[in-house]
């Protein structure tokens, strides 16, 4: 009889980071309302008025889970859309006000942003916009002190990501959100806004918009185990954001074209059933980022850990093996069938070092950094599989520097 290969063959996926495989109930909402919500939601026909009709439901549905108002949710691609959107479309609004036709706008970023938000505050800069790079701490952290200091009465936007994408680092949100109102305060002005980039951090992290003190935010369905090609961006109400695209009304003329009602739904269910299981799935993935931590260690004790390890994600770990390259380890892992990654996807064929990395003192140029993002499917046995595969690539290249 021959015998069931598949187990074997099985790939460890440990990149959820980067991208989550698509839940099984929300790709089932998906095909179903692909199938049947087909019509132009600006259409006044039935088939149209049903599609808008299923984009009102979902719209209030995340509208709830956020505590926010359901006009306050624009629809984009995803989060690099929404983080453009959030910064151009601030920087085109203060150009059209008159008072500040003699003044320098101002903008404040953290060093270890993602690159949407890095590199589009850099076009800027092209522009006669001065840019601020926040340094952050050793683990990561944006220090709230730091951003009083940096603040001046020409500062327009704040952009603080609320939790890092290689290192896993949670930021202080609301305590920069109250520098930011003191700023406010202080200078008369309903600027600058606060905007953050949250896609790495809903599904483990409080989402309740009006106790976080901030803006804007962007979310991505990719990170949340729903579709790609859909994300979204909360701007609150009275925000001053002008569109960055144009062709047409919808979505307040904010973000025109046809709105994808299945992509949509789709969203809003992996938005539910991620709120409805974060608690227990953070407590699980917790006990298995301390198990991984611990046996990396005890297998390689000149291992390095990147980020802090008491304010961070409960999912991402970054670590650094000295002697070997990022990207002998990333080939490595995947010839043995498991997943993992040196940095950010979106920076992956770049062939300098994180920025992330650099930005909280580690020089790696020449050592091995990946990191390890566990999901919804990782298990302990996985991990188990992933520490001995390492051991045996180390093996390997320790006895080829023997013989050389």
């Amino acid at each position: 009889m021959k015998k069931n290969t598949n187990k074997k063959n099985k790939r460890i996926y440990l990149d959820h980071a980067s991208s989550t495989p698509i839940d099984t109930s929300v790709y089932n909402i998906l095909t179903k309302t692909t199938k049947t919500f087909f019509g132009n939601p600006s259409a006044l026909y039935l088939e149209g008025q049903q599609a808008k009709k299923l984009i009102e439901d979902s719209t209030a549905s995340i509208a709830r889970l956020f505590d926010i108002h359901a006009d306050e949710i624009i629809f984009t691609s995803g989060g690099t859309e929404s983080d453009t959107l959030a910064i151009q479309g601030v920087v085109r609004g203060i150009m059209t006000d008159v008072a500040w036709k003699n003044r320098r706008p101002h903008i404040l970023v953290s060093a270890i942003e993602h690159v949407a938000v890095l590199e589009t505050v850099k076009q800027f800069t092209k522009q006669g916009i001065d840019v601020t790079l926040l340094s952050v701490t050793s683990e990561g952290i944006v220090e709230p002190k730091s951003i009083r200091q940096a603040i001046t009465p020409e500062t327009i936007l704040v952009s603080i990501m609320y939790a890092n994408n290689e290192i896993g680092t949670i930021q202080p949100i609301r305590e920069i959100a109250k520098e930011i109102r003191h700023a406010r305060k202080k200078n008369k002005s309903s600027y600058p806004y606060f905007h953050t980039d949250a896609a790495q951090a809903i599904n483990y992290l409080p989402i309740r918009i009006p106790a976080l003190g901030i803006d804007m935010l962007t979310a991505s369905s990719s990170k949340l185990y729903g579709p790609k090609g859909i994300g979204m961006l909360y701007i609150k109400r009275g925000v001053l954001v002008t569109p960055i695209l144009f062709g047409g009304d919808q979505q307040q003329g904010l973000r025109p074209g046809t709105e994808s009602a299945p992509l949509i739904a789709a969203f809003a269910k992996a938005l539910e059933i991620t709120e409805k299981i974060k608690e227990k799935e953070t407590l699980r993935l917790l006990v298995l980022k301390k198990f991984l931590t611990l046996e990396l260690l005890r297998a390689f004790p000149s291992m390095r850990s990147n980020g802090s390890s008491e304010v961070s994600l409960p999912n991402i770990l970054n670590v650094t093996f000295p002697g070997f390259t990022s990207e002998l380890l990333v080939i490595e892992l995947d010839a043995k069938g498991i997943s993992v990654s040196a940095k950010s996807a979106c920076k992956s064929d770049d062939p300098e070092i994180s920025h992330v990395l650099a930005a909280i003192g580690k020089n790696t140029h020449d050592e091995g950094s990946i990191r390890i993002a566990m999901g919804r499917s990782t298990t302990k046995n996985e991990l188990i599989h992933f520490i001995a595969s390492l051991k045996t690539i180390f093996a390997k290249y320790n006895t080829v520097r023997k013989k050389s």
